[in-house]
């Protein structure tokens, strides 16, 4: 399997600031609606909760602003799946700009897996685990995105003496 196939979005104009770039919040929410693409293919989404009392949480996320979008690009996204465990998942996906033909931005997000009855996090049930599982060794070839695991900070300046 390649790269999980989110669905196109096109950048409406509510979503471009005084710069006349997308705004920063706008990225998140696109981010998010290619994940409910993601999520719904592995059966971890509005259905599952319904039928489950369970859901995902995000506990952590990390935008990568690699080049700006504007009002009428279209976006195509893709997801990865870079681990599981008991509880979480990790999932990476990238913003592509269909009509300039450039990675826009990335983002890593992990996700806890949590009982809504008891606002706790539990374990994914076994079939949830068989799903993880496929897409996992499914993508096992993948190569591990350069984005992917990196944190905010400084370089560090020469002394100058």
């Amino acid at each position: 399997m390649a790269l999980f196939e989110c669905k196109d979005q096109i950048v409406p104009a509510a979503w471009i600031d005084y710069s006349g770039h997308m705004n920063i919040g706008y990225y998140q929410l696109a981010f998010e609606y290619a994940a409910s693409d993601f999520f719904q293919h592995l059966d971890l989404s509005g259905p599952y909760r319904t039928r489950t009392n369970h859901a995902q949480f995000a506990l952590e996320s990390h935008i990568n602003f690699l080049r700006e979008v504007v009002e009428g690009d279209t976006l195509r996204f893709t997801g990865q799946l870079l681990g599981y465990d008991a509880k979480r998942t990790r999932a990476f996906f990238s913003m592509h700009n269909v009509d300039k033909g450039y990675l826009a931005a990335t983002n890593e997000v992990m996700y806890l897996h949590i009982d809504l009855s008891q606002r706790r996090s539990v374990p994914y049930k076994p079939e949830t685990v068989v799903r993880l599982e496929a897409m996992t060794v499914a993508q096992a070839n993948l190569p591990r995105p350069a984005q992917a695991g990196r944190s905010i900070g400084f370089p560090e300046k020469a002394n100058s003496t």
